[in-house]
């Protein structure tokens, strides 16, 4: 196993967004004794339909550190309104800023091609600090990288332009439950506007157990279907027997503007196939 303390840097554009795309792998480099850190570029102020502004961001926030006390993860929250995130230069420099200070060996972020804006402009500001993060005269304050970070995309299902297709695959059986426990973590989102922006919020149970065995049984099929979804790939990264035994998993595809993630550099940078 990679001896040496990796330092996770995943940017979601909202409070929740990171957890349900990397929660489980946030876990299993937590459990390595490898530092995670998780960014919401928004501070997710509208996703509500009775509550928003100061009041939501400020529950969201508290909700986002619950969740990172799960994992033994740290959270940032990022103070732009909700729906509101533009690809501008000074968000540019903002991230740079960000992965500058942290220092990341890996980021993790979303693909530029999805439904939500806040999700495509997170990305292209991702993208457009990779290469600058080491050029000392931008942001020049901020002392500059050596090295260009490894940049992979988080999974989704989007077609066009082009399908997710993943260079890294990690199951997540160990720990999906404690995955389920962060997202319970998000009460505003996976009790109340998702359920309401799907027209379901009548079916969510109203006891914290009842809640939390329901969340599980909406939300575990996703990341199965991921695993049945690239098995192939799982075999390959984890050997047929075990790859086969896989039944959860998050999937993950490099980012040609980061620094290149190689068959060599991949086993320290994941090292959870043995």
């Amino acid at each position: 196993m990679n001896r040496k303390r990796l330092r996770i840097l995943v940017f979601g554009a909202h409070p929740d967004d990171c957890d349900i795309k990397a929660g489980g792998i946030a876990l299993q480099y937590s459990a390595l004794g490898h530092c995670v850190k998780f960014v919401s570029v928004t501070n997710g102020d509208t996703g509500h339909f009775e509550i928003g502004g100061i009041e939501l961001a400020r529950r969201r926030y508290g909700e986002a550190q619950a969740s990172a006390k799960v994992a033994g993860i740290t959270y940032d929250v990022l103070d732009i309104h909700n729906g509101e995130l533009e690809p501008s230069v000074a968000n540019r420099k903002m991230i740079i800023r960000i992965i500058r200070e942290f220092k990341p060996d890996l980021v993790l972020t979303h693909r530029p091609n999805d439904y939500h804006p806040d999700h495509r402009y997170t990305s292209l500001l991702v993208q457009d600090a990779a290469y600058i993060v080491t050029v000392p005269n931008m942001v020049p304050l901020t002392p500059h990288l050596q090295y260009n970070p490894v940049i992979c995309y988080l999974s989704d299902h989007f077609q066009k332009p082009t399908p997710f297709a993943p260079d890294v695959v990690v199951g997540i059986d160990a720990v999906v439950e404690r995955k389920m426990d962060m997202l319970h973590c998000h009460t505003s989102q996976m009790y109340e506007w998702l359920p309401y922006n799907s027209n379901h919020l009548k079916e969510v149970p109203k006891g914290e157990r009842a809640r939390r065995a329901w969340l599980g049984k909406l939300r575990k099929p996703a990341f199965e279907q991921v695993a049945e979804q690239y098995r192939d790939r799982l075999v390959e990264l984890y050997g047929e027997k075990q790859g086969k035994k896989v039944r959860y998993a998050e999937a993950f595809e490099a980012c040609e503007y980061g620094g290149r993630l190689t068959k060599e550099n991949m086993k320290g940078l994941f090292p959870f196939f043995g």
